[in-house]
């Protein structure tokens, strides 16, 4: 079966501005040649002597630079980011998932987790020991923050500046094959989480090599990826062949786009489009799904539309509008961007519509935002929503999460509008037993003004929202990420176990009950008492109802089966429900 993008032979470099490039591989120089190639590809060169097999550590001297770069598309880096790169051959790989099926993004479950954090050895063996908890919480896809190499040993991921490598300091490339197929027999799916938007700040030589960035034309994170200028055509190669190679090689069943809006794209067909129709094609050539998730604030549905409806095809993106409905109906903060979603009105409008903003007036961007979502065009599961997630906790000053200021009334009910939403549920690592530890901005930077620069600029982030700078963690600091390192103790403790057994029924009633996943948009009811506090939607004869008061509630029930109450205290008396404070009843009629 032939799989499309290939890719470039196996020492082939484009740099087109360079007037000589030398290879040299295990200690030998190989001086390298201009490839003929079509116009808007010119400035590949070769190597017609290089090892043709074999393990090699290479790199590339450009215009008799003494010192040679590690490869963009190094597929290792095994010394660091600065150093050489290593030849990796993805298939020799004896796979053993050759029964796997595939998983489509309706009616499963997410759940998001860094490799780092994640268990006490911060690995991707360690967290293939974990995959049968996940199994047992009824996840169905395991998404990894991005793993691509970075400088340093710790770090989020979106500093990343070897795209195609996987991080040594989590296994490897070869670590992340077997983390995959170990997935894949127990039943999983992996997203992987891909930055395609910027580089971080160390290692990063790609505009050594090309017109890979658009000097002068940054983004929150830096210089754009040159998605449209002069040598983009090579540049928009890259990225697509990345996605292949993930895909392909890795055997992964979709990605997970970081900050899309941060593409920079003015050509007639965007990458976004290009994207999407190329993970089409591995997904028709393997036989497998391939899902494409867009992390997008734009509220645009267009993501999600099919490319003969003008859309850009992609079977997902994120709302962060449900997040932070269901976050300040739980928690009552309204600072900031939450100040349009303290009513509960907000919350039922995103229920039935996918976002808050589809046009109206945003006062956190002081201007309009977003548009509506054609109901006829897309299903509410193309919509992945949370109640936690890397960011909404990782920038906040502290990186606190709920759990460490709310009741287990408050996260049993922020469990449920999640997990029985119309939309496809993610869930954050340690969420689902109310994990205590937090969850914070770490850096390891080796270069001692880069640390001292990202150090004082988050201080100063957050002194100027008015935090006291002493309680804002150095992300520099090792301690800062070893604090952030799951306590998977707790899981077994007294409401953490609680709040995990919930959880485990709540994904179970999803699987049981299809109609929660699997109707339309449209087909959502939702009443709602502000005054009283509560709320309370339909999703074909499944009813959720929640009390976010203080005060027990009573709410008609209509004689209907109780399937799941978050709270003993909550009782059943003919057609009605008495719901105990904070908490949350389901019912089939």
């Amino acid at each position: 079966m032939t799989l499309v993008n290939q890719g470039p032979e196996r020492f082939d470099v484009w740099a087109p501005d360079a007037s000589s490039v030398i290879l040299v591989a295990d200690g030998r120089e190989y001086p390298m040649v201009k490839k003929d190639t079509a116009p808007g590809t010119e400035g590949w060169w070769t190597a017609p002597d290089a090892p043709a097999d074999g393990e090699v550590d290479y790199g590339y001297r450009l215009d008799g630079d003494s010192h040679p770069l590690p490869d963009p598309r190094s597929r290792r880096v095994p010394a660091g980011v600065h150093d050489l790169s290593r030849t990796f051959d993805p298939a020799a790989y004896a796979w053993q998932d050759s029964a796997w099926k595939g998983r489509k993004l309706t009616g499963s479950v997410i759940y998001e987790l860094h490799v780092g954090t994640f268990t006490p050895e911060g690995t991707l063996d360690a967290a293939a020991g974990k995959l049968g908890y996940l199994v047992d919480l009824g996840i169905d896809f395991v998404e990894l923050l991005p793993v691509n190499g970075f400088n340093g040993t710790h770090n989020w991921g979106y500093d990343g500046v070897q795209w195609y490598a996987v991080h040594e300091g989590y296994g490897g490339p070869a670590a992340y094959q077997r983390f995959v197929d170990a997935a894949h027999s127990a039943g999983l799916g992996v997203i992987q989480d891909v930055v395609y938007n910027h580089l971080g700040p160390s290692g990063n030589y790609l505009p050594k090599f090309g017109p890979y960035l658009k000097q002068g034309d940054a983004n929150t994170w830096g210089d754009s990826v040159n998605l449209d200028g002069e040598g983009s055509d090579v540049v928009r190669e890259y990225i697509l062949d990345n996605l292949a190679l993930w895909l392909r090689d890795y055997h992964v069943d979709g990605l997970r786009l970081d900050a899309v809006h941060a593409l920079r794209d003015e050509r007639a067909v965007h990458i976004l489009e290009e994207l999407g129709a190329l993970g089409d094609a591995v997904s028709a050539e393997t036989g497998l799904p391939k899902t494409l998730i867009a992390e997008s604030d734009l509220n645009n549905p267009r993501l999600i539309y099919p490319r003969d409806a003008n859309g850009y095809g992609l079977e997902g993106q994120w709302s962060d509008d449900f997040h932070h409905a269901v976050h300040v109906s739980v928690s009552g903060e309204t600072t900031g961007y939450y100040s349009d979603f303290e009513s509960l009105a907000v919350l039922a409008k995103v229920l039935k519509d996918g976002f808050l903003h589809d046009g109206s007036y945003s006062s956190f961007r002081g201007r309009h935002h977003g548009r509506p979502i054609n109901a006829s065009l897309v299903t509410p599961a193309a919509l992945v929503v949370c109640n936690q997630n890397h960011d909404q906790i990782g920038n906040r000053a502290t990186g606190d999460r709920l759990s460490q200021s709310l009741s287990y009334g408050q996260l049993a009910v922020a469990a449920v509008l999640t997990l029985t939403s119309p939309f496809t549920p993610m869930l954050f690592m340690g969420e689902e037993y109310g994990a205590t530890t937090p969850w914070q901005f770490f850096t390891s930077h080796a270069e001692p003004e880069l640390g001292k620069a990202t150090a004082e600029g988050r201080i100063k982030e957050f002194e100027r929202m008015g935090w006291d700078p002493a309680v804002v963690p150095d992300p520099q600091d090792p301690e800062t990420f070893r604090r952030s390192k799951l306590n998977w103790d707790e899981a077994a403790m007294g409401d953490h176990a609680r709040l995990l057994e919930l959880y485990k029924s709540l994904t179970a009633l999803r699987r049981e009950h299809p109609e929660l996943a699997g109707l339309g948009f449209g087909e959502t009811g939702v009443a709602f008492d502000d005054d009283s506090g509560w709320l309370r939607f339909r999703r074909g004869s499944v009813e959720v109802l929640v009390n976010f008061a203080d005060a027990k509630v009573r709410l008609d029930s209509a004689g209907g089966t109780l399937l799941l109450s978050t709270d003993e205290g909550t009782s059943q008396d003919g057609d009605a429900l008495a719901l105990a404070p904070w908490s949350a009843a389901i019912v089939k009629s």
